[in-house]
């Protein structure tokens, strides 16, 4: 069935991605913790902390099945209550502000009458803008749009843009990514071509991400960039409890708590009115948190 040959490959690559940010931090191992669902299905969270780079982190595998209430019906606009989704979840928060955070998921949706879809993306969120990096970042993911179709990068991206984005602060999460959901198959595209542009979304994840590890991990910072960092936190925080979809669908179909909320990092802070000195590296990373950057041409 399709269905299993894509949940044995999301248990494959969880495998070979902890392997990969294991061997880039060198300081900790992922600790594995093995759940079921109550309704079918379970999955298996892995957890590092205290590493050399990564201070907390999860990359989190399952496969579940259920029935969704009237209610979340409706929000997901799903065609039937029975579901059944697997995928791969990925949140990683640095000890250093220097490093960014960063996520990326991608997932696979089947509706009980048998409807089914693919979702994703990633995105980075750094506490201090670095353009290089950032451009570097978006030429990668348009790199793997490309390679599977002309408009997936332009029409992902400003997804990307409009979702990653705390309303109620009128700023992005960080530089965006991409991000995608529904991808059905169409006259034009197979679901066997969704998948292979999902896989390498997914390949694409390690690589560049332990590139800006090994390329800031080093680099020094001072009390006041840490105070920033988690004060960077706290608004990633505020858009994982408040809009993310994954953590919504979680909560709604009866999900493992601990593994929905590992997203949240250890530590992070919310200073009342709190507003970065003018000209400060602080408020010209805060400059860049809008919509619509062509991070391609950046200068």
């Amino acid at each position: 069935m399709f269905r299993e040959e894509v949940e044995a490959f999301f248990r494959q690559f969880q495998n070979e991605l902890c392997q990969a940010l294991e061997t880039c931090d060198g300081g900790a191992t992922f600790q594995a913790d093995v759940w079921q669902h109550s309704e079918g299905g379970g999955g298996l969270s892995r957890v590092i902390q205290q590493g050399n780079v990564l201070e907390k982190g999860g990359v989190n595998f399952s496969a579940v099945q259920g029935q969704l209430s009237p209610a979340f019906l409706k929000m997901l606009e799903m065609p039937d209550p029975a579901f059944f989704a697997t995928g791969v979840s990925v949140v990683l928060h640095p000890h250093s502000p220097m490093v960014p955070i960063t996520h990326m998921n991608v997932r696979y949706f089947e509706a009980g009458n048998g409807k089914a879809w693919f979702g994703g993306g990633i995105d980075l969120t750094p506490i201090y803008l670095d353009l290089k990096q950032a451009q570097e970042f978006h030429r990668a993911m348009k790199a793997v749009c490309d390679k599977h179709h002309p408009s997936y990068y332009t029409e992902f991206k400003k997804w990307a843009d409009d979702y990653f984005y705390n309303v109620h602060r009128q700023e992005t999460r960080g530089v965006g990514g991409i991000f995608f959901d529904r991808l059905m198959a169409t006259d034009e595209i197979t679901m066997e071509e969704r998948f292979a542009f999902v896989k390498d979304v997914a390949r694409a994840f390690a690589p560049f991400y332990t590139t800006i590890m090994n390329q800031n991990r080093h680099l020094p910072y001072n009390e006041q960039q840490k105070q920033w960092q988690l004060i960077r936190r706290g608004r990633y925080v505020e858009f994982n409890l408040v809009y993310d979809r994954g953590t919504k669908f979680g909560l709604a179909t009866g999900g493992r708590i601990e593994s929905i909320l590992m997203s949240l990092p250890k530590h992070a802070s919310w200073e009342y009115n709190f507003q970065p000195a003018t000209g400060s590296p602080e408020a010209k990373t805060q400059e860049y948190l809008k919509k619509d950057i062509d991070w391609i041409n950046v200068q």
